[in-house]
């Protein structure tokens, strides 16, 4: 299968891109573990908005493990995996092909009916700053997707992209004080920000073509003029300041990073593991017109 370069592509005139997506999660243990109970979230729906998974698989390197898989209360696809024993090591791999149309906006059936878009999470509760944030941007701006834009805008000029200064727990709040985090602290921030001043908003996982590992952004809900029983998602990527191209792929959506994390597990051992991955994002095939 011939990999397409993804700088040359035109994105703003892209019509049609399909891809294939790999990942390895492997853990290794010093000694024999028990009872290993591990969940994954890195199969994307059969359908999202533009979005259609062609195929896909799941691999666990273990004869002994039991896979069941179902889809949770926001329609993500999660993956379960059940070890008594594992000796020294577990590898996942999953393989997706996945296809993309540039058209209109993903619809949502009862998206605004959803609480969850609205209410702040553990990791999404606004502190008092985020809240004076919140008023100053919504009185500089129309409620809807010119307030989504000027909020998406703030997020990116408040915080400096740097790894390690944050972890998996850091709320947005926290995020914020320190000024520095990754993709996933600016999609907080801005939930926090959005949800403060009454624009539905959810996280969203994924991937984006060239970033090497997954990605997250925001996609805020929106009355639709023409269907006023749905909702439109609108996403944004504050880590970029943009909004979201073709070049991005949709595995997951939820409150916060909470519900998506792509892998984590309980195991009874004396020692913890210790995990490496790897993931690579090919574009197949490029439509325009």
């Amino acid at each position: 299968m011939m990999a397409i370069d993804p700088t040359s592509v035109d994105w703003a005139t892209a019509r049609q891109a399909t891809y294939l997506v790999r990942q390895t999660f492997r853990y290794e243990y010093t000694n024999p573990i028990r009872d290993l109970n591990h969940r994954l979230v890195v199969i994307p729906p059969e359908r999202f908005g533009d979005q259609r998974r062609l195929w896909h698989e799941m691999r666990v390197g273990l004869e002994s493990a039991h896979v069941e898989d179902h889809q949770d209360r926001f329609g993500n696809v999660i993956f379960d995996v059940f070890a008594p024993r594992v000796v020294d090591a577990i590898e996942f791999t999953a393989r997706v092909s996945v296809e993309r149309f540039a058209s209109e906006p993903n619809r949502i059936k009862r998206g605004l009916a959803d609480a969850y878009v609205l209410e702040p999470s553990r990791l999404t509760e606004a502190d008092d700053r985020l809240k004076f944030a919140a008023d100053k941007l919504a009185n500089a701006a129309d409620w809807g997707l010119p307030l989504a834009d000027k909020i998406n805008d703030w997020v990116y000029q408040s915080m400096t992209y740097k790894h390690g200064a944050t972890n998996v727990l850091t709320t947005a709040a926290e995020a914020l004080k320190i000024g520095h985090g990754v993709c996933q602290d600016y999609a907080h921030i801005m939930l926090a920000v959005c949800r403060a001043c009454g624009l539905p908003s959810r996280y969203v996982s994924g991937h984006l073509l060239g970033e090497g590992a997954m990605h997250a952004w925001v996609e805020v809900i929106l009355p639709s003029v023409h269907h006023p029983a749905e909702g439109i998602a609108w996403p944004f990527d504050p880590t970029h300041d943009r909004t979201p191209s073709l070049s991005y792929l949709t595995v997951a959506v939820g409150r916060d990073y909470t519900d998506v994390s792509p892998t984590r597990g309980t195991f009874r051992a004396a020692t913890p593991g210790c995990l490496s991955s790897h993931e690579c994002v090919t574009l197949t095939s490029v439509h325009y017109g």
